[in-house]
């Protein structure tokens, strides 16, 4: 965004009282001109503001500098309600019929740490606590423990350069270190955490057209068998999952609305395919294949040079993902 050059002339005119008298008669010189017009230390542009939002947006656009360390807290809330139909159609008419409403409100604190091992390549910890609360027919309560402990590799392996497309290669390990849905109670308790150790490989990219930064992303995960379970599931016990594989795209891009404010738009899609289940009496069943679409608006706000805040909410498209979805994330570096 340029500044006319008459709007900062007459900004230091009157801000400066006196100085017309003090200028020589001619007017101001070439020099105090480019001195009035230079950019000063500690301003911001917006390729900088927009790089700032995209490292909010999302850790995996932006590298760290070798040695550097920084600190990012998250907050995340997630909604999700649905109605369940209920009924028997075991002699050709519903003898049965019921709605079961079930919904579920998940607030997640995340703390990630990023540290520069190289200029072009990080390494990350993602540590969640979780609270999830749910209100359904069979169980009512609150739960409270940590989540799926994360952690991964971002490496760039070509240099920055301006107008140009800047790839990033991201690796990430999801631990299960969270409540599983394999081993909870279902009728007692909550789960915090996908119960299975996944690693995930992408790929993303962006392209900064001042004021505009265009971005990309694709994943691809594959997740490790659940064995040795004793979860009691539809009149049987489970003994064992095999997760399908996910692939991931997301999309979008962010606008420099000013030095200290942007905005955000984006689409992520993730698609799973069907998980394999191993019953103790030798029946084996599988699931569907699941398809979460979500659609996000953000705004960034630059509070001071080293801190970006970044306000993003998500509406689900698809029945597999939350209906809602509130992150708002600060960026604190070390």
């Amino acid at each position: 965004m340029r500044i006319p050059r008459s709007l900062v002339l007459a900004a230091i005119f009157f801000a400066a009282p006196g100085w017309a008298q003090q200028a020589p008669a001619g007017g101001a010189s070439s020099d105090a001109v480019r001195d009035a017009l230079a950019k000063k230390d500690g301003d911001v542009d917006q390729t900088t503001l927009l790089k700032d939002t995209l490292t909010a947006v999302d850790k995996q656009y932006s590298l760290i500098r070798k040695g550097h360390t920084q600190l990012n807290y998250e907050f995340n809330y997630a909604y999700i309600g649905q109605e369940k139909i209920n009924a028997d159609l075991s002699s050709g008419s519903a003898t049965l019929f019921s709605i079961e409403n079930t919904s579920s409100h998940t607030f997640t604190n995340t703390v990630m740490i990023d540290h520069g091992l190289l200029n072009n390549l990080s390494a990350n910890v993602t540590l969640p606590f979780i609270s999830r609360w749910s209100d359904a027919a069979g169980y009512s309560g609150v739960s409270h423990t940590i989540g799926d402990l994360g952690l991964g590799l971002r490496w760039q392996p070509l240099e920055s350069k301006r107008d140009e497309t800047t790839l990033t290669v991201t690796s990430a390990l999801r631990v299960a270190t969270g409540t599983s849905p394999f081993k909870v109670d279902p009728q007692r308790g909550l789960a915090t955490g996908s119960g299975i150790h996944m690693l995930n490989l992408g790929l993303n990219m962006t392209r900064i057209v001042d004021p505009v930064a265009l971005f990309g992303s694709f994943s691809a995960g594959f997740g490790a068998p659940a064995r040795h379970l004793s979860q009691m599931l539809s009149g049987a016990v489970l003994k064992e999952v095999r997760p399908g594989g996910t692939v991931g795209l997301g999309l979008g891009f962010a606008y420099a609305l000013s030095y200290k404010i942007t905005t955000s738009f984006s689409f992520q899609e993730a698609i799973t395919a069907q998980s394999r289940l191993r019953f103790e009496n030798g029946r084996q069943a599988q699931t569907g294949t699941q398809s979460a679409g979500v659609l996000s608006v953000g705004v960034g706000y630059r509070s001071s040079p080293k801190t970006t805040v970044n306000v993003t909410v998500g509406a689900g498209l698809t029945a597999s993902a939350p209906n809602m979805s509130v992150t708002v994330g600060v960026p604190l570096s070390l």
